[in-house]
This record gives structure tokens, C-alpha cells and sequence, in this order.
């Protein structure tokens, strides 16, 4: 009867005998399983052999190693409006570029159209990151041989920064420190900073020099100027060479078209009063909003001094040639010349030919009445001026690529230049 319970089914080749309540498994299967191990193992042994006869094999990346006659240049925010456009520069110029971006503000259409301009192995890549994180940041230059930072990255909208303070200080002062923190472990010999007017403040006297007192009255300009009171700090005990560059009201695009402003829509009130205008040319927003109109100015408006992003990338270029060891360079970055945003209006409504329509509102918090430059000293020591000071000039170029680019870098209606 205890016989039944036997499956009559299972061949005498596949049980297991039974010694002492022991189980011994089959040797015939114990021998295929060995078999298969050791097959794998050949397999895997060849295939690495293969791979070490490769003549790519164990070669570094041309981006982690330092390579005579090339100049590696880590671009923090090379995504962005401003970033994007110096990474261009640079890539004209023969440096190698590394872009990194948490295209939080940037867009990584500008980033493939650098990847199709300059598709060659070692000119550019592109790392997808965020500054915040210390650990990613300081793996990024353990794997690269960068020989300088351009540091743009940071969110830049006056409005906005007094709304949210707290993101501006992290976004601009902490990430900077990591930026340099990072730098300095690495070994990276040079940075250069962008920074902003803003550090100024309202100075009493017009035009600012690099003397003007840093008096700054929103959080954006704070946290810039924060952030350059640590790298001035940090200098007075290092070799580094420091680069800090405060422009002003940046316009403009590339004038080949391959570049552009597209600020992402959810920001558009907080963004640039060119982008406003574009906006307002194409219908998007009814109206060109201008805040404040009872400024102790000609005509009541701001007054500030609109650099076009072509000669600001220009600058950033010659900072970098000029940068030495050990030494420090503070430059304004500005044409000189002020003009009020009325001027800019009427300049806008002649580079788009539409009759935009004008809303005059109270002023937004944290704004300054007049801003412009003196910008003998980056003239005297870099040899830098600014080239394209037609307000109406470079407000039309940068027209021709909004009404070629409607969905910003999601889509083109003419193949540009």
C-alpha cells in the first residue's frame, strides 16, 4: 500500500537516490552542469581577449585626459540662453567643451545643434546634471581633465528671486561654492564667473566702474554677490585664476541663426523684456507689459545698458586668454551707454514691425532706476569692446530667428544657416 504514492511517471534517470535520508543528485546532470559553467567560462575568456586585441580598448576618453595645444573647457549651464551661445564660441575656436545641465532653464535642442555643428570625437559632450549634487559634481571633474570653468549656471530673473529667495541662494551661492569646491580638488587652474550689475545695487553715481560699492537690493544680485565673495576668499589662498565678468542686460543671438532665446513659458513674466516683446510681436501675450514709469529718469522709465550675448561671449573668450595664475580680473561688461526702456520699446516695435501694444504698470519689487556701464578697464586690459551696439540691429536678428524657431528649439520652420 505505501507503494501507491510512487509517481510511476518519473524515470529512473532523473530521481535522486536515497541513502540515510541523504539526497545525491544524478551524476550524469551534475556532469552537464559543470559543462555548461565551463563553457561559459571559455566563452567569457575569449571575448575579453578579443576586447584587449581591440585598439579602443582601455583608451581614456579624449575628454579625461589633458591633451597638449587643447584647451578643455567644463561650461556650467552651456544649455542656457547665454551658455549655449559661449559654447559655440568656444567650439569655433577649437577649445574642447564640456557641457553640464540639469535643463531645468536650459534646452537640449541648443545642445544638438552644437552636437551637429561639431560631431567630431573630443569637441563636445554633454553631461546631464544637476550642481546641487556635490557628489555627481565632484565625479564629473574625477572623470574629466578640464583646464578651465565657465561657470554660467544659475537662475537669473530679478522678479522671481524675490518671490523665492531661498532658490537663488542655493541656486547661485551654494552651487558655486560646490562649482569651486570641486575645482579645487580637481586641480582646475582657472574659472571664469559670470556675474551680473546687479551685484551694484542703485550706485549713486553713473556710469559703475569696478569700484562702484557692491550694494545689491534683491536676492538675485546677493546671491551673486555672495558668490563672489567666496571665490575672492577662496583666492587669497590658491594659484587659481579668477575671471569675474558683471554684465548687464544681455539681448540678441547668434547672427547665423543657429541660436536663440526660448525661455520656457511658465517664466515668460519674470523674463528678459526682449523675450516680452517677441512674445507680444507674435501674439502670445496681448500686450508688452513696461513696470514702473515714475523713475527720477528722461522719461521716467529704467534706464540700463543692453549688451548683445555675440560681444558677451566675446569677453568670456578674451577672459580666458588673459587669465593667469594667481591673479584675479573684475570686469563690467557693457557698452557704456544707457538707454531707457521706452528707447528699447520703440526699438522693438521698428526690429519687429508690429505695432505692439503697451501696458504700463507700477514698478516690480527689487528693480533699480538707472543702470550703465563704464567699461574703460576691460578695454585697457582685455582689449574688448562692445562691436554691436544697434539696439534696433540686434533686437532684428534675434527677431529673424523667433519667427523661424515659433516652438522655440521643438521646431523650425526654415533650416537656419
Amino acid at each position: 500500500m505505501l507503494g501507491l504514492g510512487r509517481t510511476r511517471a518519473q524515470t529512473r534517470s532523473s530521481r535522486s537516490m536515497s541513502l540515510g535520508g541523504m539526497d545525491y543528485a544524478d551524476p550524469k546532470k551534475k556532469s552537464n552542469l559543470v559543462g555548461k559553467i565551463l563553457m561559459a567560462a571559455v566563452l567569457t575568456a575569449l571575448c575579453i581577449l578579443m576586447l584587449k586585441q581591440s585598439p579602443t580598448f582601455n583608451t581614456p576618453s579624449a575628454f579625461s585626459r589633458h591633451q597638449p595645444g587643447v584647451i578643455h573647457v567644463l561650461v556650467t549651464g552651456g544649455a542656457g540662453y547665454i551658455g549655449s551661445h559661449a559654447a559655440l564660441r568656444l567650439l569655433k575656436e577649437n577649445y574642447r567643451v564640456t557641457i553640464v545641465d540639469n535643463l531645468s532653464r536650459g534646452n537640449i535642442g541648443a545642445v544638438r545643434i552644437l552636437q551637429e555643428l561639431f560631431p567630431e570625437p573630443g569637441r563636445l559632450q554633454f553631461i546631464y546634471a544637476d550642481l546641487g549634487d556635490a557628489k555627481q559634481v565632484h565625479q564629473i571633474f574625477s572623470q574629466n581633465a578640464f583646464d578651465a570653468v565657465m561657470h554660467f549656471a544659475a537662475v537669473a530673473y530679478v522678479g522671481e528671486s524675490t518671490l523665492d529667495p531661498l532658490k537663488y541662494y542655493h541656486n547661485i551661492t551654494s552651487n558655486t561654492l560646490t562649482v569651486l569646491e570641486a575645482m579645487s580638488a580637481h586641480g582646475v587652474p582657472t574659472l571664469i564667473y559670470s556675474s551680473t550689475c546687479a551685484t551694484y545695487g542703485e550706485p549713486e553715481k553713473m556710469p559703475i566702474t569696478e569700484e562702484t560699492p557692491q550694494l545689491p537690493i534683491n536676492p538675485y544680485g546677493k546671491a551673486k554677490k555672495m558668490a563672489e565673495d567666496i571665490i575672492l576668499d577662496f583666492h587669497k589662498n590658491s594659484n587659481m585664476a579668477v575671471m569675474i565678468l558683471r554684465y548687464f542686460n544681455v539681448i540678441g543671438s547668434d547672427p547665423e541663426g543657429r541660436l536663440g532665446e526660448a525661455p520656457r513659458p511658465e517664466l515668460r513674466e519674470h523674463g528678459r523684456i526682449s523675450g516680452a516683446c517677441y512674445d507680444a510681436a507674435r501674439g502670445i501675450i496681448p500686450d508688452l507689459k513696461v513696470r514702473g514709469t515714475d523713475y527720477k529718469t528722461t522719461d521716467g522709465t529704467c534706464i540700463r545698458d543692453y549688451i548683445d550675448v555675440t560681444d558677451l561671449v566675446d569677453a568670456h573668450v578674451k577672459a580666458l586668454e588673459k587669465s593667469s595664475p594667481g591673479k584675479v580680473g573684475i570686469y563690467n561688461v557693457g557698452t557704456g551707454r544707457g538707454r531707457s526702456v521706452k528707447e528699447f520699446v520703440d526699438a522693438c516695435k521698428a526690429a519687429t514691425g508690429v505695432p505692439i501694444k503697451v501696458d504700463f504698470l507700477p514698478r516690480r519689487p527689487g528693480d533699480y532706476a538707472e543702470v550703465f556701464s563704464d567699461p574703460t578697464k576691460i578695454k585697457l586690459e582685455l582689449n574688448w569692446t562692445a562691436k554691436h551696439t544697434d539696439l534696433q540691429e540686434s533686437l532684428q536678428v534675434a527677431w529673424r530667428w523667433q519667427k523661424s524657431h515659433l516652438n522655440g528649439y521643438g521646431s523650425s520652420l526654415v533650416k537656419s544657416s
